[in-house]
């Protein structure tokens, strides 16, 4: 059975850190790019990070460049999101899901993924 599942997900405080990881089960993720979305209350989701397959290259949207960190551990099977001076902002839901194609995935067009996690929670607050 082809999964993605999203933890470490929960509540951090503005200015402080939080890690992801999106674990896959049933398929080998080091075929695919990898990329984070998410979705705060009330919008569309977005992308935020996309990891290629194999040579490390990453692609952060301009609202969490500087600030998360995308990486792959593909022994694992796991991709990670550090998550670091997070800001109130940064609430959400947080998925993950896997791209064929990297130049497809730096896109975020949400076509371009085909299996996705359920989502985990991140809320940032004081």
């Amino acid at each position: 059975q082809v999964q993605l599942v999203e933890s470490g997900g929960g509540l951090g405080q503005p200015g402080g850190s939080l890690r992801l990881s999106c674990t896959a089960s049933g398929f080998n993720l080091d075929y695919y790019a990898v990329g984070w979305f998410r979705q705060a209350p009330g919008k569309e989701r977005e992308g935020v990070a996309c990891i290629s397959a194999t040579d490390g290259r990453t692609h952060y949207s301009d609202s969490v460049k500087g600030r998360f960190t995308i990486s792959r551990d593909n022994a694992k099977n796991t991709v990670y999101l550090q998550m670091s001076d997070l800001k109130p902002e940064d609430t959400a839901v947080y998925y993950c899901a896997t791209a064929p194609a990297y130049h497809r995935a730096i896109l975020f067009v949400e076509g371009a993924y085909n299996y996705w996690g359920q989502g985990t929670q991140v809320t940032v607050s004081s």
